[in-house]
């Protein structure tokens, strides 16, 4: 009998530490990536993608799963020939989550400490003390209070920051403040110093950083954004940092990557770009999940962490 085959849909990577990582953890499936050809479509039960060009997956006609290489799936589901009878699992995986938390409150920390000025007052050999003021004092609001999201705003709330978050959904936590859909949006953001966007990229999410929701910022709010670029109007940020609405902004997602070099945002005064590194996945750790899902759907079971279509994460 022909063993399963499992399609390694990334393009540009051939992913050789994921084939090392798989032939451990399910060493009964045959790994295959486009570049050696993935074999005759109909033995092609599983697949791990991230941003598959439209039409790769809809070719294999008996996928058991298709598993994302992210937290984020919205760069499989944009393809509209996406086979939505499969089950698609997305990645929670504890070193995925904190590798964010650690970009959240590295960059947290870098604008309440002020460490830009520093950076700056050194450069020109200043001496010149400033005050940070308590953490207590900063208003951290985070949009998508999910698993990443979650471990970021209690580590935050560990430290001192007083912490909000607004989800489409109503949550709770000790120690932080909570809002929910549209209709509290703007109050939650009236109380938020520093924003961070760890959001899914949904319809009803993209382009939510607009002008019409930067405005309801205090004045010389600081905002993080490792979710997608495409949750940012990138000419409405701009306009917010040129106005002095925000005072600055950490940016390792956009809307176009990589970041074109025509792009105002690489030499902006006030921006930090990073290349969509905040968090990276470990082929070690999420291949033991993808093989405890494989095992769970050939038992007849649901995979770890499936999407729900409807929500779209």
């Amino acid at each position: 009998m022909d063993r399963p085959v499992l399609a390694f849909c990334v393009p540009k990577f051939a992913g050789d530490s994921w084939r090392a990582a798989m032939a451990e953890h399910a060493p009964h499936v045959v790994f295959r990536n486009r570049f050696e050809g993935f074999g005759d479509p109909a033995l092609v039960r599983y697949a791990i993608a991230w941003n598959p060009p439209p039409g790769e997956l809809a070719q294999f006609p008996n996928l058991a799963c298709i598993f994302s290489l992210g937290a984020g799936v919205d760069g499989i589901l944009a393809d509209p020939t996406f086979p939505r009878t499969v089950p698609l699992s997305r990645v929670v995986d504890p070193d995925l989550t904190q590798g964010m938390t650690q970009y959240v409150l590295l960059h947290v920390m870098l604008h309440h400490r002020k460490q830009r000025a520093f950076d700056s007052f050194q450069r020109e050999r200043l001496w010149k003390p400033l005050t940070a003021g308590p953490a207590g004092d900063v208003r951290v609001g985070i949009m998508g209070t999910g698993v990443l999201g979650m471990d970021a705003a209690r580590k935050l709330r560990d430290l001192g920051y007083a912490v909000s978050g607004w989800n489409a959904s109503r949550k709770s936590e000790p120690g932080m403040t909570f809002f929910a859909g549209m209709g509290e949006l703007s109050a939650f953001l009236a109380e938020t110093n520093i924003l961070v966007c760890l959001l899914p990229l949904t319809d009803a999410t993209r382009h939510i950083i607009r002008a019409e929701t930067l405005r309801h910022l205090p004045k010389g709010a600081f905002f993080i954004n490792a979710a997608r670029g495409g949750h940012v109007n990138e000419d409405d940020l701009l306009a917010a940092l040129d106005s002095g609405q925000l005072a600055g902004a950490a940016l390792d997602v956009f809307e176009t990557e990589p970041l074109p070099v025509t792009s105002r945002l690489w030499s902006h005064p006030h921006v930090t770009v990073t290349p969509h590194v905040a968090s990276q996945s470990n082929p070690k750790t999420i291949a033991a999940l993808i093989g405890e899902s494989i095992r769970r759907v050939e038992r007849g079971e649901a995979p770890l962490n499936p999407v729900d279509f409807l929500r779209g994460y």
